[in-house]
């Protein structure tokens, strides 16, 4: 019998873990993930960035958990001898007609709060001699790190703390009482008082699971990356990212460092028909009826259908891909990046087809359920850990 069970051993499970131990450290408290090890699906296939906030709407919990999340985790970094580097990012206009999209930006970067400053092109060509643009802004406060090892650092003091944590035991079922949840897993049951859905891909399903109706469905985006050559990365000092197109919800292709010395280049956003589709041909009847029956899938497709077929065909193209980062960098020729690693990004989207654009903690019946937690959540993990342990009461 736990008082706490959380459900999903991603960096917001695990860091949800970590804080909940912390303030309640008399607590039963268990954390359960399918998978053989942690941070395996979001987590461990994101670019490593620790980002500033400044795209996110003011006064959103994304904007404010990401702005105190980049504080609070270079301070974890700092805390515990994990490697990062704050290497900052140039935002670019490459065109005339995103001069006023880049202004738009730098405003609201304001807003968030952020150490933010408008550079020209030369100023630009400072911190990036191999940018081309027309002006750019420069994002002190972005950093890089490898999130894998964070979770790492989660996991040693979630156990110190007390948390018992569970691999290798997925969920199969969930029965709701006046006593809490009884928790069935391909390992047997688990009582609990009290449930924390950090499920990522799955978070909408175990809602469901729950007797509890999600407010929006799970889509699977795929980041498709290429990777520069070892000999170009001197193309690259920090991170290198274009002015957002207003008309797609997702950020367009960037160069970002990593941790490691290497340096990714992508990602372009491409339905996934898996909910773990981290290939091109990963394809399953359930997960690809349950997005093609979904009503606010189809009204997604009828709003961005033409920048979802550029997406598509960058997807299968790598001239058009490699064409879309000489935007950014036109020294840089297909022979220059390699294939790497792609990730999925769990995207909530509303039955009118508008996606969830802000964090979306949902309350339960004895339960809390993280219904959307995307990029920046990583980032925000620590501080999205402490707002999900303050909506929760202490253990009778």
């Amino acid at each position: 019998m736990y008082n706490y069970t959380i459900i999903g051993g991603g960096i917001v499970g695990l860091s949800t873990a970590m804080a909940l131990s912390k303030r309640f450290p008399a607590a039963k408290i268990a954390l359960l993930e399918k998978e053989a090890s942690w941070a395996a699906h979001q987590t461990g296939h994101n670019s490593g960035v620790i980002h500033s906030g400044i795209y996110y709407k003011p006064g959103s919990y994304k904007a404010k958990l990401c702005r105190d999340g980049n504080q609070s985790m270079v301070a974890f970094c700092e805390q515990y001898n994990i490697d990062y580097k704050i290497c900052g990012k140039v935002i670019v206009a490459t065109e005339e007609d995103e001069l006023p999209l880049l202004d738009n930006l730098y405003d609201r970067g304001m807003a968030n709060n952020l150490d933010i400053s408008k550079i020209s092109k030369e100023q630009v060509q400072e911190i990036e001699p191999h940018v081309n643009c027309l002006a750019g802004i420069w994002v002190k406060s972005t950093g890089i790190v490898d999130y894998k090892q964070v979770c790492q650092q989660y996991v040693a003091i979630a156990k110190e703390q007390g948390v018992d944590l569970f691999l290798n035991t997925c969920v199969t079922g969930l029965k709701s009482g006046l006593k809490g949840h009884l928790i069935a897993t391909n390992q047997g049951e688990y009582q609990t008082e009290f449930l924390i859905n950090c499920g990522g891909l799955y978070s909408d399903r175990l809602t469901k699971l729950a007797n509890e109706q999600p407010p929006a469905k799970i889509i699977p985006f795929r980041g498709e990356y290429y990777e520069l050559t070892p000999e170009k990365r001197y193309l690259v000092n920090g991170a290198i990212y274009p002015v957002p197109n207003p008309n797609f919800p997702f950020l367009g292709v960037h160069f970002t460092p990593g941790i490691d010395g290497s340096v990714h280049a992508g990602p372009n956003a491409v339905l996934g028909f898996k909910r773990e589709a981290y290939k091109k041909f990963d394809f399953d009847l359930k997960d690809f009826l349950d997005t093609m029956t979904y009503p606010g899938f189809w009204k997604l497709v009828a709003k961005y259908s033409n920048e979802g077929l550029q997406e598509m065909i960058r997807s299968y193209s790598k001239t058009i891909f490699v064409r879309s980062l000489q935007r950014l960098i036109p020294e840089v020729q297909a022979d220059d990046v390699v294939v790497t690693p792609a990730g999925v990004r769990a995207q909530a989207l509303k039955n009118d087809g508008k996606m969830v654009e802000d964090f979306l903690i949902v309350n339960g019946e004895k339960a809390l359920h993280v219904c959307n937690a995307p990029s920046p959540a990583a980032t925000a993990s620590i501080e999205i850990g402490k707002q999900i342990v303050a909506q929760i009461s202490a253990p009778v």
